[in-house]
């Protein structure tokens, strides 16, 4: 039995039912499932995901949190067969955030959007029109849900657009300061000593 697979057969159980699931990352690229003393795929982290588990992936060698390079591979292998969700420009336009000063606030900004689409998600799942099931999922049903929905869809589109204002001014915010810290010479701008 080779050394690695006899350590991680010796490994005791380390996720008990009330934390995250533990997931060891080996150097030949294998995932190692702490709770069920057994070697997984990528596709059984997916489904992790899917069912809402919560879990957290180390690298076995030196316990550092690898969970965000495998949700990204998993992102990266879904991209590329199927149908992709993210184009061409979009991406790029995540990749120009990089390394700008807001950075951080476009983060904030994709999650607040995201979490807005979950919560909506789950009332067209609460309703019991099976919105959430692809195969079911049609333009009449999407039609016949909105007619159904109107005064709960204005009340949570109004709340998704009041938050997506405060996260823009606070953006605008963040960029006056910047701004006046980086052009504190310059007459007329925010934070100028003229």
């Amino acid at each position: 039995m080779p050394a690695q697979r006899r350590a991680a057969a010796a490994e005791p159980v380390e996720a008990s039912a009330s934390g995250p699931r533990v997931l060891k990352k080996y150097p030949n690229r294998r995932l190692y499932d702490t709770r069920s003393s057994s070697y997984i795929t990528l596709a059984d982290v997916k489904d992790m995901v899917l069912k809402l588990e919560d879990f957290e992936v180390r690298d076995a060698k030196t316990g550092e949190d690898l969970t965000r390079s495998i949700l990204l591979q998993i992102i990266l292998d879904e991209e590329s067969g199927g149908v992709p969700m993210f184009s061409s420009e979009m991406l790029a336009q995540m990749i120009r955030f990089y390394g700008h000063s807001m950075q951080g606030m476009m983060g904030a900004y994709l999650e607040k959007n995201l979490q807005t689409f979950v919560e909506l998600q789950k009332r067209f799942a609460a309703s019991g029109m099976g919105l959430n099931d692809a195969k079911t999922f049609t333009p009449e049903m999407w039609a016949q849900f909105m007619t159904g929905q109107g005064t709960a869809m204005q009340g949570l589109v109004g709340t998704y657009l009041e938050q997506s204002k405060n996260l823009f001014t606070q953006m605008q915010e963040q960029m006056a300061k910047q701004a006046g810290t980086l052009f504190q010479g310059i007459p007329g701008l925010p934070g100028s000593k003229r």
